[in-house]
C-alpha cells in the first residue's frame, strides 16, 4: 500500500491553517455591517484592494457575495478540520470531505478568475484592473486558491492511499 505524499499533507495543512484567519478577518469583511469589522482590519482590506486593484472585496457583486457566503458557512467550518487531518497525517476519512471542498472552491474560483479577465472594470465604484498587468496581478493573487485545491483534489482522486478502501469482516 502507498504511504501518504507527506509534502502534500504538510502543504494542505498549511493551506487550511493559513485559510482559517485570512477568512474570518479579511475574507469575510464584506458581509458584515459597516462599523463591525475593527479599524485596523477595515483598513488592511482598503490597502489590499487599493494596491491589487480587487473592488470585489469592497464592493462585491451579488454572485461574489454568495462565495463569500459558502466561504463562511461550508468552508471556515471545515478548515480545521482539514488542517487537523493533514498535520497528523493518512486520514482516509477526509477524502470524501476533500474531494467536495476542492471541487467546490476550483468552480468558484473559475468564475472569479474569469471575472477578473474579462469584466470591464471602468464602471466600479472602487478602481479595478484596467490593463493586461494590473488583472495579471490580481490573478496571481487568486491563482493559489485554485492550484491548491486541484492539487488537493488529484490527490484524493488518484493517489492509491486515499484511494484504498479498507473492507470489514462480517460476522
Amino acid at each position: 500500500m502507498a504511504a501518504a505524499p507527506r509534502w502534500r499533507e504538510r502543504l494542505f495543512a498549511l493551506y487550511f491553517l493559513s485559510h482559517i484567519p485570512i477568512t474570518a478577518l479579511i475574507d469575510l469583511q464584506p458581509l458584515l455591517p459597516t462599523g463591525i469589522a475593527p479599524r485596523a482590519l477595515t483598513d488592511l482590506l482598503q490597502q489590499y484592494a487599493t494596491a491589487f486593484r480587487d473592488p470585489m472585496m469592497l464592493q462585491p457583486p451579488e454572485w461574489f457575495k454568495a462565495f463569500i457566503y459558502c466561504e463562511a458557512f461550508l468552508q471556515l467550518p471545515f478548515f480545521p478540520i482539514a488542517a487537523y487531518a493533514f498535520l497528523k497525517g493518512g486520514c482516509r476519512w477526509i477524502r470524501t470531505p476533500s474531494i467536495i471542498y476542492s471541487t467546490h472552491v476550483a468552480t468558484t474560483l473559475f468564475a472569479i478568475l474569469a471575472h477578473i479577465l474579462f469584466h470591464d472594470f471602468s464602471k466600479s465604484e472602487h478602481a479595478g484592473p484596467q490593463t493586461l498587468r494590473e488583472r495579471l496581478v490580481l490573478l496571481s493573487i487568486y491563482l493559489p486558491y485554485l492550484l491548491i485545491p486541484l492539487l488537493l483534489l488529484f490527490t484524493m482522486l488518484c493517489n492509491p492511499h486515499y484511494k484504498h478502501v479498507e473492507k470489514r469482516k462480517r460476522k
